[in-house]
């Protein structure tokens, strides 16, 4: 039996997941990356989330994908495409490793931005972060964890995200955080 989707309250050793995973990810790529980032719900303090830690490693330029995805498929990823988001690359982990997932982005790029500038906006408004974790806890309590169930969970949830990016750039464009 499939059951619901699990969004949980933050959990403060999301932190320390992320740090392990950044330092595993660092021994390969180092060299290529200009940062590894820490995304996504699990970065925002406050935010409830599905217990999955969302990565940025961030390149220089474009040229730097090819080297970047094979050295990843090297560790045991696979590369999943872009994942219907122009201008990233998406990972599986491998089974060995915690659960996470990975895409790769140029600095500066869109999909980059997205992330960085959504983390910060959301980091900086805990009423912002009070209505996203609402939204989400009571969408994960109506889609089963199928693939079907999770779709609809993102869909649902998109909305407000947009909303949110939207408010994260305007803020950047006006010296906020």
């Amino acid at each position: 039996m499939i059951g619901v989707i699990v969004v949980s309250d933050y959990d403060p050793r999301w932190s320390e997941q992320f740090e392990g995973l950044q330092q595993r990810l660092a021994a390969h790529v180092a060299d290529l990356a200009v940062s590894i980032e820490h995304v996504g719900s699990t970065a925002v303090p406050g935010c409830a989330a599905k217990p999955i830690i969302d990565l940025d490693i961030v390149v220089s330029e474009e040229a730097v994908m090819p080297e970047l995805i094979s050295r990843l498929t090297g560790q045991g990823y696979r590369h999943e495409g872009d994942l219907g988001i122009r201008g990233r690359a998406a990972f599986r982990a491998p089974s060995t490793a915690p659960e996470h997932h990975l895409y790769g982005v140029v600095a500066g790029s869109k999909p980059h931005l997205d992330h960085v500038l959504l983390r910060d906006y959301l980091r900086q408004r805990p009423d912002e972060v009070r209505c996203y974790s609402t939204l989400k806890v009571a969408l994960a309590q109506r889609f089963r964890a199928d693939c079907e169930g999770r779709a609809a969970y993102s869909v649902a949830k998109s909305t407000l995200v947009e909303e949110l990016v939207v408010k994260s750039y305007a803020a950047r464009a006006a010296g906020e955080s």
